[in-house]
């Protein structure tokens, strides 16, 4: 996708309430339809020098097969044409001369677009037909080309390549101009030809490096359009948290650094737990029990050896109630993760311990 593909990317996102960074979700979701930030320029510029520089170092070979070609045809004009030597001559000469070319541009072409997408990206949304494409809206083709600051930006920047390549013409051929001359006036025809070459050779080299030059700030340029055009509204990320909610694996992750956050607060969770279960010295699990929260007791804290130990003193120092029980312990130390609740198989076990746990504190 290019710069001319970004709908309204001069407008300011913030004019239409998008004042959120992208998510994540966003960004997915809009490479899997094949829209990324890149220049179009900055692929075209790399392919047009290394497929210039490839010519250039090809050039003998280029100018030995095409006398072949000439030497070939004019040895055999009154031959048929559909004779198949000619078929085959042809074609073998042309093949060795641009298959190489061709290469070399769609190598350039295919690297450079991988750097921009960062990866390789397959899009087949991006290739899917949508025959809402072809109703012609000329009014908005031309308010987008032509009647914005975007088809303005576009016009110069065109223009200003067709600049470029008549000024570094011009002056490489005033450079070379007097050579040139000299050796058509002593009837160097092949030098002359040389040397016509070699000047055609330095402007397309000069021009696609000054067109790289300036592609490279354009690609900033296009992120950064592409970034302001995946803003999102307040509404949009509130129902974008919606819809990752059921998603599994956005659930799982979510899960995930909620246990990694808790068992960070190990000592927060301990000094407001219920209860905690010993075995009684290489495993511990906190419990706490909010009506509010589940309908059952959730696992605050866990940890094995020198952690089961922490939470021991820790639950001495704050006065909770340690249970020393070996199976329970161990069994939901295995069978929780920090931020569960517990399983069905250990609620009577833990009714009763609860029930001990309230007589103590009335007593």
């Amino acid at each position: 996708m290019s710069a001319e593909d970004i709908d309204l990317q001069w407008f300011a996102a913030e004019d239409e309430g998008r004042t959120e960074e992208p998510s994540e979700q966003r960004l997915r979701k809009a490479r899997e339809e094949g829209r990324v930030a890149k220049s179009q320029d900055l692929t075209s510029s790399v392919a047009f020098l290394l497929t210039t520089i490839t010519m250039i170092f090809l050039s003998r070979q280029i100018l030995k097969g095409c006398a072949e070609v000439y030497r070939f045809f004019f040895t055999r004009i009154n031959t048929p044409v559909n004779n198949p030597s000619f078929i085959y001559v042809f074609y073998r000469i042309i093949i060795t001369i641009v298959i190489p070319i061709a290469l070399v541009g769609v190598l350039a072409g295919f690297i450079t677009n991988v750097a921009q997408n960062k990866g390789f990206l397959f899009a087949p949304k991006a290739i899917t037909p949508d025959f809402k494409k072809i109703i012609p809206r000329f009014g908005e083709y031309f308010k987008k080309t032509i009647f914005s600051l975007k088809g303005v930006f576009n016009i110069i920047k065109s223009l200003g390549k067709v600049a470029i390549i008549v000024v570094v013409g011009y002056l490489v051929i005033k450079h070379n101009y007097e050579s040139i001359l000299f050796s058509l006036k002593n009837a160097q025809i092949i030098g002359g030809v040389i040397k016509v070459c070699n000047s055609a050779a330095q402007i397309l080299v000069i021009a696609a490096i000054i067109f790289i030059i300036f592609a490279v700030p354009d690609y900033f340029v296009n992120r950064r359009e592409f970034m302001e055009s995946m803003k999102m509204t307040k509404y949009e990320q509130k129902q974008e948290y919606k819809e990752m909610e059921g998603d599994p694996e956005i659930k799982s992750r979510l899960i995930a650094a909620q246990r990694e956050l808790l068992q960070q607060n190990m000592p927060k969770a301990v000094s407001e737990a219920d209860v905690v279960i010993t075995n009684p010295t290489h495993f511990a699990v906190s419990l706490k029990y909010d009506r509010e929260v589940s309908d059952a007791p959730q696992v605050t804290a866990k940890g094995q050896d020198e952690i089961a130990l922490q939470m021991r003193r820790l639950a001495t120092e704050y006065k909770v109630p340690i249970v020393e029980n070996k199976p329970v312990a161990r069994g939901l130390y295995t069978d929780t993760e920090v931020g569960d609740i517990i399983p069905n198989k250990y609620f009577s076990i833990l009714a009763n311990i609860y029930a001990e746990i309230l007589k103590y504190d009335k007593k």
